[in-house]
C-alpha cells in the first residue's frame, strides 16, 4: 500500500500497529478544501472484537488495574510530555482534518487537553480517596461488622467522541479511563479519526502496558459491537442525542454503565441592566467558535425586550468582522463545517426557521467566492419564538437565535423549555439576582457575566435532561470509571 497522503496511520490493538483484516482504506478529507489529507484502514467487526479482546486480556490479566495511583500518574506525565513535544504536528491535524481555526487548533484542542491530564497526574490522582474503612457497626446477632471500603477500575471501556474536538473529547475520555485502571477501546467518528490514532504514538512513548488501550476505526456497525459485546463493562460516548439513545439502548442489553455527553441549546439570559458588550461577545462566540459545532455553546439568547435591539446591532456588528475561510490561514475567524451532509443539515433548519416565520437579520447563505469546503454564512435569527424548531433543536452549525422576554420568571422559564440542559449563561448587574437565576436553570453548569468555568479541569462537565448521563473532566470524571467494593469482616 502506498500513498502520497500527508497524515496516515494505523488500526492499534495489542500494543500493535496494523493495517486491519480487510486491507481497505477510508480517506480523510480537509472540510476547508475537500481535498484528501489521510487515510486510515477500514476496521473490520473482527478487528473490533480483536482489540475488544486485547482490551479484556489487558484487564483481566496484565498490570495496570492492579498498579498504584502513583505509578499510572507517572506513565501519564510520560504520555503528556510527548504530546507536548509534538504539539505542532497535533495543532496541525486538528486545523486540517476537523476545520478548526489555528487559534482553536493551538488551545481547547490541544494544550487544554494536556492540561486536563497534567491535572489528573499531578493533582487529582495524589488526592483521590481510594479506599478507608468502614465505620464499626454493632449488628444482631452477627457482632461487631467492620471493613473497607475500595475504589475500584470499572473495567473495559468503550471510549467514543465526537468529530467536532477529536483531541479533546478523546482525551477527556481516555484520561480518567486510564488514571481509574481501566483498559479501553477507542473508536473516533469516522470524519476524525486522525488525532485520536495518533494515541498510540503517545501510549508507547510512555510506556503504556500492551492492551490497555486500543483504537480502532469504523461507524455503525463497530459501533453497536462495543456497545453489546459482553466483555465491555462501560460506554462513554459524546454526540448526537439521537445516538446517544442508540447507544443506550443497546448497551442496556448487558446492563453496561452508560456515559453520555450529548446536545445542548444552550440559553443565554440578558437582563436589562446587563452588559452589553460582554453579551454580545458572548453570543458572537456561540454562532463563530468552531463555527458553531459545540454542544455547549450558547446559541439561543433570550434578551430583555428593552435591549434587545440594541444588542442585536451589536451582535450584527461583530459578525461583521467575522472571516470565513480556511482555518490554516492566520486571517480566518471561522472555519468550516465538518462534512457536506452537515451543512445541508443546518440549510434545511435555516430554511424551516424562515417558513416558521422568524427573520435572518444577516447570513443563512454560502459565503461568496469559496466554492469549495463546506463553509456556510455566520446567521442570526431575530423574530424568534421559543416554541418555534430553530429555537427547540440544535443546529450544531453558525447559527444564533434572538428571542425576547418581558420578566426574569418569565425568562426561566423559556430557559428551562428545551429538551437539553447542558449549559446556560445569565448576564446581570445585579449578581445576587443573577445567582438566584442560575439556581433555577436546568443546565450542568451555568456561567454568570461571562465568568467561571470554561475549561478548567477541576470543574464537573455534563448535563441535565437529553443533555446526558454522567459527568467528564477532573475528580468527577475519574468516579465515573470507578466502582466501589465493600470488603467486610465480623470483630469477634
Amino acid at each position: 500500500m502506498t500513498t502520497t497522503h500527508p497524515f496516515s496511520s494505523q488500526l492499534y490493538i495489542g500494543g500493535h500497529r496494523t493495517d486491519g483484516s480487510a486491507d481497505a482504506r477510508e480517506v480523510v478529507l480537509n472540510p476547508a478544501t475537500e481535498e484528501p489529507i489521510g487515510e486510515v484502514p477500514r476496521a473490520t467487526l473482527a478487528d473490533v472484537r480483536q482489540a475488544i479482546t486485547a482490551a479484556r486480556k489487558a484487564f483481566d490479566e496484565g498490570p495496570w488495574p492492579r498498579m498504584k495511583p502513583a505509578a499510572r500518574a507517572a506513565v501519564l506525565l510520560r504520555m503528556a510530555e510527548e504530546m507536548e513535544r509534538r504539539l505542532p504536528e497535533l495543532a496541525t491535524v486538528s486545523m486540517t482534518e476537523a476545520g478548526s481555526v489555528r487559534g482553536l487548533a493551538e488551545t481547547l484542542q490541544t494544550r487544554v487537553p494536556i492540561a486536563h491530564l497534567r491535572d489528573m497526574a499531578e493533582h487529582v490522582l495524589p488526592a483521590f480517596g481510594w479506599g478507608r474503612p468502614m465505620e464499626a457497626m454493632i449488628t444482631p446477632g452477627t457482632g461487631i461488622s467492620q471493613g473497607q471500603l475500595r475504589r475500584e477500575p470499572y473495567g473495559v471501556c468503550a471510549l467514543i467522541p465526537a468529530f467536532n474536538f477529536p483531541f479533546f473529547l478523546s482525551m477527556m475520555k481516555l484520561i480518567p479511563a486510564l488514571a481509574a485502571g481501566c483498559t479501553a477501546v477507542m473508536k473516533p467518528a469516522p470524519t476524525t479519526p486522525l488525532s485520536s490514532l495518533l494515541l498510540a504514538d503517545f501510549a508507547d512513548a510512555a510506556g503504556l502496558p500492551p492492551g490497555v488501550l486500543n483504537v480502532v476505526t469504523g461507524d455503525v456497525e463497530a459501533g453497536q459491537e462495543l456497545c453489546t459485546n459482553p466483555m465491555v463493562d462501560l460506554v462513554s460516548f459524546t454526540g448526537s442525542d439521537t445516538v446517544g439513545r442508540m447507544i443506550y439502548a443497546q448497551a442496556s442489553g448487558s446492563l453496561k454503565k452508560v456515559i453520555l455527553e450529548l446536545g445542548g441549546k444552550s440559553p443565554s439570559i440578558v437582563r436589562a441592566d446587563a452588559d452589553l458588550d460582554g453579551a454580545a461577545r458572548s453570543a458572537l462566540a456561540g454562532i463563530t467558535v468552531h463555527a458553531g459545532q459545540g454542544c455547549s455553546l450558547l446559541t439561543r439568547t433570550i434578551v430583555h425586550e428593552s435591549v434587545h435591539d440594541e444588542l442585536v446591532e451589536r451582535i450584527l456588528a461583530g459578525l461583521a468582522c467575522v472571516t470565513v475561510g480556511d482555518p490554516v490561514d492566520k486571517s480566518t475567524t471561522m472555519g468550516p463545517l465538518i462534512s457536506e451532509a452537515q451543512r445541508a443539515k443546518v440549510e434545511k433548519l435555516i430554511r424551516t426557521g424562515e417558513e416558521e416565520g422568524a427573520r435572518i437579520a444577516v447570513g443563512g447563505g454560502r459565503p461568496a467566492g469559496l466554492d469549495k469546503g463546506y463553509f456556510l454564512e455566520p446567521t442570526l435569527f431575530t423574530g424568534v419564538d421559543n416554541s418555534m424548531t430553530i429555537a427547540q433543536t440544535e443546529f450544531f452549525g453558525p447559527v444564533g437565535v434572538m428571542i425576547p422576554f418581558r420578566t426574569d420568571d418569565e425568562a426561566v422559564r423559556m430557559a428551562n423549555d428545551s429538551p437539553y440542559g447542558l449549559a446556560a449563561a445569565v448576564w446581570s448587574a445585579d449578581t445576587a439576582t443573577a445567582y438566584e437565576l442560575a439556581t433555577r436553570i436546568r443546565a450542568g453548569s451555568v456561567l454568570l457575566n461571562g465568568g467561571g468555568g470554561g475549561v478548567n479541569p477541576r470543574i464537573a462537565f455534563g448535563g441535565y435532561k437529553q443533555s446526558g448521563l454522567g459527568r467528564e473532566w477532573g475528580e468527577f470524571g475519574l468516579d465515573e470509571y470507578l466502582q466501589t467494593k465493600t470488603i467486610a469482616w465480623n470483630a469477634r
